[in-house]
């Protein structure tokens, strides 16, 4: 009675927002999710009861024990090659017993803290697998949406599509395409116009279509009790061996894009963060009760999941209802589920194959250097099998990295006398011979200097240079050895080899400063002990100042004072190739007058012609500073005697600028103020030059630095300072 009473007419707080918010969200995934499980039972060969009950599991099992908020989990198209090939193979029975001991692996995967593993495959193999699944969907639908059976390969299918096309259901075919145009044009409507998915949309009106005008065109069956469980699991006939790896292929399978999906739905919304071993849990325990009712294998599902997030889900309550929808359908809908034609749900699932080929993916994998591991597992996929195709996949990323990682570059150039040959990269026995046949261009009892510039040096290469050195020497010649960064050779020459790397800790100003306090070799220099430590952690700088190493290309001249605490890349977070950097006292920009540009200033000027014609720079920023040590010499000119160069500077001075500096000394502006008007003098004179008038599309802009502040303020003509951002 007690417990009857505590419930007021008014729900519980977090009731509330299960009704406003999951509750909504729920039916929109239903649905998404009707739709999207029949047709991909379809593609797979089972029972289409298997893709409702699945759908149902999936939701209600994973969404209870889930540990992601928004997942929705059901039966994906990233598992319709596998589940065909076995269906094919062995038979429904059998894939339901894969699907339930796959749960129990992905359980134990979960509750063993396996699960941050699975995000360790490389995203190209991850794209390349779901882009030769979306193809061989595409390639097995084609065949459905003609009115004809799919066959059991991509391969396969490609090379019976001439003989299916002579054989088209005109009817089926328009059917499917119908579909296919709803849901390319669905896509492009405004957001407000798509109140209901599109998948639902098309689905609904090529069956409305095909209904009122009573064709006769494939559909599919249901039993007569959904709820009737008759597909009990069977494993009589079949070797123990394929049943183990197809068991561990649908686990990691399942996983791997449930993690994924889980990780992406996490960007969506701003709730708790996902659990994931939790949340493989849940999918195990809704794979094993799959299995064990003759379902689908299930996973998270971005379509599903995305879904949710944008109806406004809030919590796994969303999930769990939606997959209540899907059970109650498939009881009470039965015969509106039957009225669908094939070539709809085949149209359907040809669109979202398509889509699995993500061109976003594949430029942004091509920027990363990573399209080769994409490519063979696409190409694995659809000429071989999903599983080869992966580890195909695997391995040109494995390939890849190692090749990466022993990156070695040995060249060899003569200079005078002297033969130079640099090593750098990474040197072991697999790059002796480029290593062998760089040091074999030293002409024999010549001049030879050896620049070993390296990330790692094996046994092997210091074997090689050992031997190389000694028969140089031997036969006349000198060899001087240069080490930058780690002393390899010496150390082994020594009898002190290093084995490994020292791990590095703090940032890279605390190692020079600890490697200064050790008294490194550099002498008294502490530039010389940045350049060490440079050469140290070089690693990153490799790649970006090789594209540069022949031409620059900057985008920005800057002309800035000679003030160290000014620095430029850092102020406009620039990289190398970037900038074109000038520096002049007090950032001077010579004024052209007469047809002629002061000798005193011919270098800025040579600067600004060179940046602007020559390279084509967008933009010239004339940038100042507080607490500027030439603004303070020209407001007081005081400056000890025998100075004679900075006296004629000053004496050179621009007369605007020496008419604001009298303001300075009675006291109207400060140092600061002197610092600003500046700027705006010096883009003046920038603007008076000949080259820049000749080029009305370049952008001049005024900068001043607050070195105190540590921001950086926009100079207008008027010589009022924004701050920038």
């Amino acid at each position: 009675m007690e417990l009857t009473r505590s419930h007021s007419s008014t729900p519980p707080p977090a009731w509330r927002a299960v009704l406003r918010y999951d509750l909504p969200a729920s039916f929109v995934v239903f649905l998404v999710a009707v739709p999207l499980s029949l047709g991909i039972a379809v593609a797979s060969g089972a029972p289409i009861a298997a893709g409702l009950l699945s759908a149902a599991v999936g939701g209600i099992v994973a969404g209870l024990l889930g540990g992601s908020q928004l997942q929705v989990s059901g039966p994906a198209a990233g598992m319709v090659v596998v589940v065909a090939g076995m269906v094919a193979e062995h038979g429904w029975p059998v894939v339901a017993a894969v699907t339930l001991g796959a749960g129990v692996v992905q359980i134990l995967l979960g509750l063993t803290g396996m699960a941050r593993y699975a995000l360790a495959i490389p995203p190209a193999v991850v794209h390349g697998m779901l882009a030769g699944i979306g193809v061989s969907i595409c390639l097995g639908q084609s065949h459905v949406l003609l009115g004809q059976t799919s066959r059991s390969t991509p391969l396969d299918n490609v090379l019976a599509l001439p003989g299916a096309l002579s054989r088209t259901d005109v009817q089926a075919a328009a059917l499917g395409l119908v579909t296919i145009a709803v849901l390319v044009l669905w896509d492009r409507l405004p957001g407000r116009v798509k109140l209901l998915p599109g998948p639902l949309v098309a689905v609904g009106l090529t069956t409305a279509v095909a209904v009122l005008l009573g064709l006769d065109v494939p559909r599919p069956t249901l039993p007569e009790n959904i709820l009737d469980l008759t597909f009990v699991p069977r494993l009589s006939g079949v070797d123990p061996a394929q049943v183990v790896v197809a068991v561990f292929t649908v686990a990691l399978l399942a996983s791997i894009e449930s993690l994924l999906s889980a990780v992406a739905v996490d960007r969506l919304h701003q709730g708790p963060r996902v659990d994931l071993g939790r949340e493989l849990v849940g999918q195990g325990a809704a794979n094993a009760l799959c299995g064990a009712v003759g379902g689908l294998p299930v996973t998270g599902v971005i379509v599903r999941s995305s879904t949710n997030a944008l109806a406004g889900g809030r919590t796994r309550a969303s999930a769990v209802l939606h997959g209540v929808w899907v059970l109650a359908c498939s009881v009470l809908l039965a015969s509106a589920v039957e009225a669908i034609p094939l070539a709809a749900l085949a149209g359907l699932l040809i669109h979202v194959g398509a889509k699995l080929v993500n061109l976003a993916h594949v430029r942004e994998l091509s920027a990363h250097r990573d399209l080769w591991p994409y490519l063979a597992t696409l190409g694995g996929v659809v000429l071989l099998n999903l599983v080869e195709g992966v580890v195909l996949g695997l391995l040109v990323a494995f390939w890849l990295l190692r090749r990466r990682a022993s990156w070695h570059g040995v060249t060899t150039h003569t200079k005078g006398e002297e033969t130079v040959v640099r090593i750098r990269g990474s040197i072991g026995f697999l790059t002796v011979p480029a290593l062998v046949s760089g040091l074999q261009q030293v002409p024999p009892g010549g001049r030879a200097r050896v620049v070993i510039d390296v990330e790692y040096l094996d046994h092997a290469a210091i074997t090689v240079l050992e031997d190389w050195i000694a028969g140089h020497r031997g036969s006349g010649g000198e060899v001087a050895i240069e080490e930058a960064g780690t002393p390899w050779l010496s150390q082994a020459q020594a009898g002190e080899p290093i084995v490994r790397r020292e791990p590095h800790t703090g940032t890279v100003r605390e190692r020079v400063r600890a490697w200064w306090h050790r008294g490194h070799h550099a002498g008294d220099s502490p530039v010389l002990a940045g350049v060490e430590a440079f050469h140290a952690e070089r690693a990153h700088a490799v790649g970006p100042l090789a594209e540069l190493a022949q031409a620059q290309s900057p985008t920005t001249l800057f002309i800035t004072c000679c003030d160290s605490r000014v620095l430029p890349h850092l102020i406009t977070a620039s990289g190398p190739g970037d900038l074109f950097v000038v520096r002049s006292i007090g950032n001077i920009v010579p004024r052209w007058e007469g047809g002629a540009i002061p000798a005193t200033g011919s270098s800025v000027a040579a600067a600004i012609e060179y940046a602007v014609s020559v390279l084509h720079v967008r933009e010239v920023v004339v940038c100042g500073h507080s607490s500027c040590g030439a603004m303070q010499a020209i407001a007081h000119p005081e400056l000890p005697p025998g100075l004679e160069a900075l006296e004629h500077w000053l004496q050179s001075v621009d007369a605007d600028l020496d008419r604001a500096a009298e303001a300075v000394r009675s006291g109207t502006l400060s140092v600061d103020d002197l610092a600003r008007h500046n700027v705006m003098i010096q883009v003046d004179n920038l603007r008076r030059h000949p080259v820049v008038k000749d080029h009305p599309d370049l952008r001049v802009i005024g900068l001043y630095f607050d070195i105190g502040e540590a921001t950086a303020h926009v100079v207008s003509d008027s010589g009022a300072t924004v701050v920038v951002g």
